[in-house]
C-alpha cells in the first residue's frame, strides 16, 4: 500500500566538491522499507551497457533492501513513442513508484500529469525533465556534471604540474586544450566549465596566472578568463560546428599542433573519441608528461577504454550508472515511507590503467 509522502524537498542538493573516486552522495546508506512495496522503473534503452549497469544497479538494490522492482525500456533511446507508451503501462500498474530515464523531455509530460493525478510518485535519473508539471517529479537523481570536469582537472593538473613548473621558469607560455562537441546541452557545457575553473583553482594555487580563449561560452563563463598577454598558462577551447567525432578531431588536430601543449581534455565521449581520432596521425599522446601530451577524457565506450588501458590516453571520468540505479530504489523506497527527499547528485569516477578493473570502478565502464 502506498504511503501518503509528508514533505518533498525540491531543488538541487548540490555538493561543494568531487573527489576522484567517491562523492558524498554516493555514500552507503542503509534503506528499510516500511512495507512490501512495488515500483516500475523505466530506463532509456537495453540497447547499451551504460543501461545494462543502471538495471543491474536497480535489480541489486531492490534484491537487498526486498522490493519489488519491474524494469522495461525501448530498444533505443531513439524509440520514443515506445518509452510513452511503456510508461503510460507502468501508471496504470498502480506502483507505489516510478522511476524514469526519460528519452525526451517533453514527450513524458502528459504521462507525468496523469501519474500526479494517480498519486504516484516519479522519480527521475540520468536525466530531469525541467518541465514537468510541479509535484510530479520527485527527485531528480544525475551526474554533478559541473563537478565531473573538475575531477579531470583534479587528476590531470598533478600529472602536469612539474612539467608545467618546468616550462614555466624556462619563460614559456603552457598551452592546455579543451574540446567540447558543444555548448548548448547542460552536461558537456557544465563539465567544460568544471575542468577550467578547476585548473585555473590548482594552477593560480601554485602561483600561476592563466587566460582562457577560444570558443566565447567558456570565455564568458568561466570562472576567470584572465589576459592572455601575461598568462602563464592559456587554456584553450574548442567546440566543432556540429555533433560529431569527425569534426571534433578536426579541432582536437589544431589544439594537439599547438606549440606548448602539455594537456587536453575532451568533455564527453564524442569529444574524446575525436581527440584519439586526431592522435592517429599525430602519435602525440601518451603518459610521460616530459614526452607526451596528457588526455583526460570522460564516458567509456571501448575506444576509450582501450586507449586508457594502452596508455595512450591518461584516464578518464565515467558517469555511475550503477550507482544512480541503486539511489532510484532507495529514493522510490524512502518516498513511499514518507520520508523527505531532495534532488541527488552523484559521483564521477575517475579511472586510468591502474584501477579499470577495480570492483568499484569496472561496472561503470560501460562500451
Amino acid at each position: 500500500m502506498r504511503k501518503k509522502v509528508l514533505a518533498v524537498v525540491l531543488g538541487a542538493a548540490m555538493v561543494a566538491s568531487m573527489s576522484s573516486m567517491v562523492m558524498a552522495a554516493d555514500a552507503e546508506e542503509t534503506v528499510t522499507p516500511n512495507e512490501e512495496y512495488s515500483f516500475e522503473v523505466v530506463v532509456k534503452s537495453y540497447q547499451s551497457s551504460y543501461w545494462q549497469a543502471a538495471v543491474k544497479g536497480i535489480q541489486d538494490e531492490a534484491d537487498a533492501i526486498g522490493v519489488k522492482v519491474n524494469c522495461t525500456g525501448p530498444n533505443s533511446e531513439s524509440d520514443i513513442a515506445d518509452q510513452v507508451n511503456m510508461l503510460n503501462n507502468a501508471i496504470s500498474q498502480n506502483p507505489d513508484g516510478i522511476g524514469l530515464a526519460a528519452c525526451d523531455q517533453d514527450s513524458v509530460l502528459d504521462s507525468l500529469t496523469k501519474a500526479k493525478e494517480a498519486g504516484i510518485p516519479v522519480v527521475c535519473f540520468d536525466s530531469g525533465v525541467p518541465n514537468a508539471p510541479e509535484g510530479s517529479v520527485y527527485s531528480t537523481i544525475a551526474t554533478d556534471n559541473y563537478g565531473a570536469g573538475a575531477v579531470a582537472a583534479e587528476n590531470l593538473y598533478p600529472a602536469v604540474k612539474d612539467k608545467i613548473k618546468e616550462m614555466v621558469d624556462a619563460g614559456t607560455v603552457v598551452q592546455v586544450g579543451e574540446v567540447n562537441q558543444d555548448c548548448t546541452a547542460e552536461s558537456t557545457s557544465n563539465r567544460g566549465l568544471g575542468f577550467i575553473d578547476k585548473f585555473i583553482e590548482l594552477a593560480t594555487a601554485d602561483g600561476y596566472t592563466v587566460a582562457v580563449t577560444g570558443n566565447e561560452f567558456f570565455v564568458n563563463n568561466c570562472s576567470d578568463a584572465g589576459d592572455e598577454s601575461s598568462a602563464n598558462i592559456v587554456i584553450q577551447t574548442a567546440v566543432p560546428s556540429q555533433t560529431t567525432v569527425e569534426l571534433c578531431a578536426t579541432e582536437a588536430s589544431k589544439l594537439l599542433n599547438v606549440e606548448n601543449m602539455v594537456a587536453i581534455f575532451g568533455s564527453n565521449q564524442v569529444a574524446a573519441e575525436g581527440i584519439l581520432t586526431a592522435n592517429q596521425n599525430l602519435s602525440v599522446l601518451g603518459s610521460d608528461p616530459e614526452t607526451k601530451i596528457l588526455a583526460a577524457g570522460f564516458d567509456a565506450g571501448s575506444t576509450i577504454k582501450a586507449a586508457v588501458k594502452d596508455g595512450t590516453m591518461f584516464g578518464a571520468v565515467t558517469q555511475s550508472p550503477l550507482a544512480m540505479g541503486k539511489n532510484t530504489v532507495d529514493i522510490l523506497t524512502k518516498i513511499a515511507n514518507g520520508e523527505e527527499v531532495e534532488d541527488l547528485p552523484t559521483q564521477g569516477y575517475w579511472y586510468n590503467v591502474d584501477n579499470m578493473e577495480d570492483d568499484s570502478i569496472a561496472p561503470n565502464l560501460y562500451d
